[in-house]
This record gives C-alpha cells, structure tokens and sequence, in this order.
C-alpha cells in the first residue's frame, strides 16, 4: 500500500510538472509575441465652445451628454444690439457712397476745368485727392458693415463637429462675455492612448494589430492597430522636464504614449469616453 501511494503520488507530481510546463510554455510564447500595458486610457480631442461676441443669451438648445450633428444649434444670443449695429452702418455706406460719387463728379469736372487754364493745378490735386480720400473711406465702411454682419452671425452657435455636449454651463438670461466657455463638445471619433515603457518599443511598429480591453466592459474586447509611436517620452513634455545634469542621478524607464486607432465599429451599448482606463495588448512579433 505505501508503494502504491507513493507511485500514485509521483504519477500525480509528474502530471502537475507536466501541466506546469505546458502553462508556462503557453504563457512565454504569449508574452514573448505581445505587449501590454496598464497605463493607458481612451482619448479624443475636446472641442471647447465659446463665443465670438458678449451678450445675453436667450435660447439654449441643448442638454448634457445630448448627441449634436455638425451645425446643429446650440444657443442663441440676444441679436438686437447688433442688429441695429448693422443698421447703422448700412446707413453709413449709403452716406459714403454718395460722397464718393460726389467727390469723383467733382474731380473729373475739375480736371476738364484744368485742361481749360481756368484752375490751377494745385486745385485739380486737392480735388483728386478728395476723391480718393473719399473712396477710401467708403472701403472703410465698406469693411465695417461686413463686420457688422459677422458678428450678427456670431449670435447662434452652432455644432462645428458631430459629438456629445459635456460640461455645459450656459443658461437662458446669462451674460457671457467673448471667450467664454460656455460647454465642449466630445467627437465620436476617440482612440487610445497607451504609455508604455521603453523597454517595450524594440519590436513595436505603426500598423501591428491590437487587441483592447476597456475596465468598463469586462468581457468584450475592441481592436485596433498602432497608429504612431510619439518622437519623446512623455515627462520630456511635462511643465518641468528632468534635468539629469544637475544632482545625483538615478535611472528610471520612461514611458512612451502610443496612438492606437480602434477598428471596432462604434456601438451604441458600448460607449467609449475620454479616460476611460483600458489595457492594450500588441502583437509585435
């Protein structure tokens, strides 16, 4: 009986040596072919909203997380001030208008008067020089009232990309002064951002295929390809980067952001938003 336990012990050490083997050779051969990283989150480019003239607004028509198309509305600005802005310099080119017309009626009246010996040539000079004085001031206002109508425009804003409303903090009767952010709209198109270290670029290249797994989804997994590697570590871009010259120096491995495309198609029951912690694995061999 000991001799029977004892085999049955050795065979099971053998079985579980073997089992062993088997996992850490499937595991090498795994990490060997990918490489993965932690430290990476889903990235997209914000598209602040603010306005290009101050006023009141009057109309918001939007809510937070709302999905906009490209030029869809988004608020209005109380467009009477300008409106009677533009008013005015309609009035104003009409005036310069006449007065240009005016004055190159009179220049050219002159110049047949010179040509007759009855003016002097400095008279012929100040005639022309008022026409040209004022059709320059007809440009002038000419400028200003398409000014006037731009910023007449600049009372609706409008979507300049398709995506979602974040941070929205424009209400109806607020004042807002020009620059203001007023939201920011997130773009569907998104990516993942991926610092890895060092150590993990030799075999890395533009164009490997990628596999993503997103915390927020246990269980489905996304895939992309390496889009770019970035010219830098990224404490090289920090406020105040290292200056390893100065002090005692220690090494420590950088890590390098990578821009990986994700080729899954969006789906609506798996939205992707910016910093989101995902874990990318590369194939790199």
């Amino acid at each position: 009986m000991p001799d029977e336990k004892k085999r049955l012990l050795k065979g099971a050490g053998i079985v579980a040596a073997v089992i062993a083997l088997l996992v850490g050779s499937v595991l090498y051969a795994h990490f060997s072919h990918y490489e993965s990283t932690d430290d990476a989150f889903i990235d997209a480019h914000i598209i602040p909203i603010s306005p290009k003239v101050a006023g009141q607004i009057v109309a918001v028509h939007v809510n937070d997380n709302q999905a906009v198309g490209t030029g869809d509305p988004l608020l209005e600005i109380d467009p009477r001030d300008y409106d009677a802005k533009l008013t005015e310099e309609r009035g104003k080119i009409a005036a310069a208008e006449a007065e240009a017309r005016r004055a190159t009626a009179d220049a050219k009246r002159y110049e047949k008067i010179f040509k007759q010996d009855e003016i002097s040539r400095q008279q012929l000079d100040n005639a022309e020089a008022t026409a040209a004085s004022a059709q320059a001031a007809l440009e002038r206002e000419r400028g200003a009232l398409q000014q006037a109508e731009l910023n007449l425009s600049y009372t609706k804003l409008v979507a300049p990309e398709a995506g979602r409303i974040t941070k929205k903090s424009a209400e109806p009767g607020a004042y807002i002064q020009v620059g203001q952010t007023l939201m920011a709209i997130v773009p569907d198109r998104v990516w993942v951002t991926a610092n890895f270290k060092e150590t993990q670029l030799t075999y890395m290249r533009p164009g490997q295929k990628v596999t993503i797994k997103v915390d927020a989804f246990p269980g489905r997994e996304f895939e992309g390809h390496v889009d770019s590697i970035q010219s830098g570590t990224g404490e090289r871009f920090s406020v105040l980067p290292p200056e390893n010259a100065t002090g005692n120096y220690v090494k420590v491995v950088q890590r390098i952001p990578v821009k990986i495309l994700i080729d899954t198609p969006p789906d609506p029951a798996f939205q992707l938003a910016p910093g989101m912690s995902v874990v990318p694995s590369v194939r790199v061999k």
